[in-house]
């Protein structure tokens, strides 16, 4: 075998070698990206289970508390903000908004012994509890997902990959206002 040969042969593997490092990598941010779209739909769906659970919840403590309008009026708006927002940093200042008005109407609630005992109140502010909980789970979860691929874009040398196609860092779906890193308290118990 000549010295041409065995150049060609090292620089066709090579060669090689990085195409198919190549479409790895570009197979992998797809995949990435394509979860992120995945966990977000996960926490779209938990939040509009939320959003269907609040007129609910806001209904059955009308009859109990009908002098709490403002309360009300209060979450019906946080809700309409949260269901209305499309970016990610949009949703998640709305919902911010939307747990901080709800955990006013849940302190508000605690001064109606009749109403903590309503099973209807009751199994509402239970599924409302649930709910908040599938929305931390997920949120958690696409956020996972993010790093992944914004570690992924921004690593050597897949940069380098994500760069040429046109690769962007997601956002993480972060709370505004870090006093609400919780679930409202929904207990009356």
């Amino acid at each position: 075998m000549s010295a041409g040969t065995v150049v060609f042969i090292a620089v066709a593997a090579v060669f090689a070698l990085l195409v198919l490092y190549t479409i790895a990598a570009y197979n992998s941010l797809v995949a990435l990206r394509n979860q992120i779209k995945n966990a977000w739909s996960q926490i779209d769906v938990q939040l509009k289970r939320r959003h269907d659970l609040i007129p609910n919840l806001v209904e059955a403590t009308k009859g109990y508390a009908a002098h709490e309008r403002q309360t009300f009026d209060s979450v019906t708006q946080a809700r309409a903000r949260a269901a209305g927002a499309k970016s990610v940093p949009d949703i998640s200042k709305a919902e911010s908004e939307l747990s901080g008005a709800l955990s006013r109407f849940m302190a508000v609630m605690e001064s109606y012994p009749e109403l903590k005992a309503n099973r209807n109140f009751l199994a509402l502010q239970e599924e409302l509890a649930s709910t908040e909980n599938k929305i931390a789970f997920a949120r958690q979860a696409y956020n996972d997902q993010v790093l992944f691929l914004n570690n992924k874009i921004q690593m050597f040398p897949s940069n380098f990959i994500a760069g040429w196609f046109d690769f962007r860092t997601a956002q993480y779906f972060d709370l505004e206002d870090k006093t609400e890193r919780t679930a409202p308290k929904v207990s009356f118990a």
